[in-house]
């Protein structure tokens, strides 16, 4: 988004500048919950000033989700900034594998699942409300990744497919041979028709899952198909 939206070179683009002009503007008390950060994720770099801007929008009475790929030390540290208003924050932690070796190559420099899921316990023992959005899940075993973090989610574990991956590696300079040939495979078993069935009949009753709308479409198609073999 920073390329897309700002003009900034894709060798540059991960070098991420404060706005100070943002940190001083007045926040108003929203309709609905707001989400911090919405482009980016909280890192130590800026630690301070991301804990500048979430006392602004709590303290005009916002509720406020928390999304990220979470840094032990941010979470940790915003928990103990924030307690009094735990009842305003839901923690949604940005989980795609259990497997650190593909987080680190689709999301290079962002914490490993280890640290991620020590977040999560973490926030989880200190009675905050925790999510966790596996969008886009990275790897197949989809089954081990919800086991492993349902017990320690109060709210949600969203999933879904990549979205607009290629053009997002294209913009972000990643056009290399082996990047888009696992951009290619990861696109094909998201959408394989025995993966969906399988995230279909395993989590279709399961309150806790929640679908992004690409796969919400595929599951329409099964329901369809289903209803016209019981009428047959």
């Amino acid at each position: 988004m920073a390329t897309y939206f700002q003009g900034l070179d894709p060798k540059n683009w991960e070098n991420e500048v404060i706005r100070p002009h943002d940190l001083k503007k007045k926040i108003k008390k929203f309709p609905s919950i707001v989400m911090y950060p919405s482009s980016h994720d909280i890192r130590p770099i800026h630690l301070k000033e991301s804990i500048q801007m979430l006392e602004k929008i709590l303290k005009v009475g916002n509720d406020v989700l928390i999304v990220s790929k979470p840094h032990f030390e941010c979470i940790s540290k915003i928990c103990e900034t924030f307690t009094d208003y735990k009842n305003q924050i839901l923690f949604r932690f940005t989980i795609g594998s259990t497997d650190s070796e593909v987080l680190k190559f689709w999301e290079t420099n962002a914490p490993s699942f280890e640290e991620r899921f020590e977040s999560l316990k973490y926030c989880f023992n200190q009675k905050w409300n925790t999510s966790i959005s596996a969008e886009p899940i990275l790897s197949k075993n989809v089954q081990e990744l919800i086991t492993k973090l349902s017990p320690f989610v109060t709210e949600s574990i969203w999933i879904g497919p990549a979205q607009q991956l290629k053009k997002r590696l294209s913009t972000n300079g990643h056009g290399d041979p082996i990047t888009l040939q696992k951009a290619d495979e990861l696109e094909k078993w998201q959408f394989d028709p025995q993966f969906i069935q399988h995230l279909y009949d395993t989590y279709k009753d399961n309150d806790m899952i929640r679908w992004k709308w690409d796969y919400l479409k595929e599951f329409s198609k099964i329901e369809i198909r289903e209803s016209q073999a019981d009428i047959s």
